[in-house]
């Protein structure tokens, strides 16, 4: 069967640049098995297949692979699909919003259409905060850093808003630019904790801070050149621990992807009721570029051995 693909490059204004996305469209008939080899098949951080929604007032539900793995929720492949969903056509022209149903459940998506181009905000869950790693040598080591790249006084921790990532502070932008991830290593570090990636960051003037992650071991992704499910737990890790001021609305653009090539720019918006401790609302939004369109020819069965 053929199947129409969109792929777009999400948190960017300009092509080739940002996290890239393949959009299947109309994949209800695909099994969850062929949905990943087609993912393998992309080797883009994530694939999404657009389906049927089953909830009254969605737009579609969706299901988000990497090339080794699905996710339940996931930030570039929301407002990429959200993204070709509306140039699709498949909302009412105009909509400044609509729901995708998700393996976490319904995720709210709104349209800043008054912006050029149009900025898609995506409403995360509750942030919530884990484990703080003590044994800081091991993931110094596991990066590539000197104790002295940390930033001073602030732990590691898992934080998470659907996904886990362990944030890890650096003094500066030039640390995480140097940093380099060994995977055996950081499994190692990892042994016992509840995290699925490493994300590191720096602050880079007021509002603004400076990205990488790393994610080897679960998801099969060496480094994301943009990460929206965990940008807005960091935009809550920053502010808890005081490298970006609290405020009743704080905003944040977090840089990431450019070490590799793709620079990225994730607007983080949070809202702080009567200066809670932790964000009443999280938003992280960007752009969208278009990039291809094409037709995707597929079995119905990715495990069939061909014979000679």
């Amino acid at each position: 069967m053929a199947y129409r693909v969109r792929t777009v490059d999400v948190f960017t204004q300009r092509q080739l640049a940002g996290n890239q996305l393949a959009v299947v469209l109309d994949a209800d008939e695909l099994s969850a098995e062929v949905m990943q080899a087609i993912a393998r098949e992309m080797n883009l951080a994530e694939t999404t297949f657009v389906m049927t929604p089953q909830q009254d007032g969605a737009a579609a539900r969706i299901r988000i692979f990497t090339p080794s793995t699905e996710l339940p929720f996931a930030g570039h492949p929301t407002i990429g699909t959200a993204w070709v969903i509306r140039d699709e056509g498949l909302i009412p022209a105009g909509a400044e919003s609509l729901v995708l149903e998700e393996g976490i459940g319904p995720v709210p998506v709104r349209v800043d259409a008054q912006a050029d181009p149009a900025v898609l905000w995506m409403t995360h869950p509750e942030v919530s905060f884990g484990a703080v790693f003590e044994d800081r040598t091991a993931l110094v080591q596991a990066l590539g850093l000197a104790p002295s790249d940390l930033a001073e006084g602030i732990p590691m921790q898992v934080a998470s808003t659907g996904n886990p990532f362990l944030f890890v502070a650096l003094r500066e932008p030039q640390a995480v630019d140097a940093a380099q991830c060994d995977a055996a290593a950081l499994r190692r570090a990892f042994a016992g904790h509840d995290a699925e990636a490493v994300f590191i960051f720096a602050p880079a003037g007021p509002g603004r801070l400076y990205s990488r992650m790393f994610a080897p071991l679960t998801l099969g992704i060496w480094e994301d050149p943009a990460t929206g499910s965990a940008s807005g737990p960091l935009g809550a890790f920053a502010v808890r621990y005081g490298l970006i001021a609290r405020a009743a609305e704080v905003s944040i653009v977090s840089e990431q992807g450019t070490r590799m090539g793709r620079q990225s720019f994730v607007h983080i918006r949070l809202i702080y009721a009567d200066l809670a401790d932790d964000p009443n609302r999280i938003e992280v939004g960007g752009s969208v570029v278009p990039v291809m369109t094409a037709e995707l020819a597929v079995t119905d069965d990715p495990d069939s051995t061909i014979t000679s």
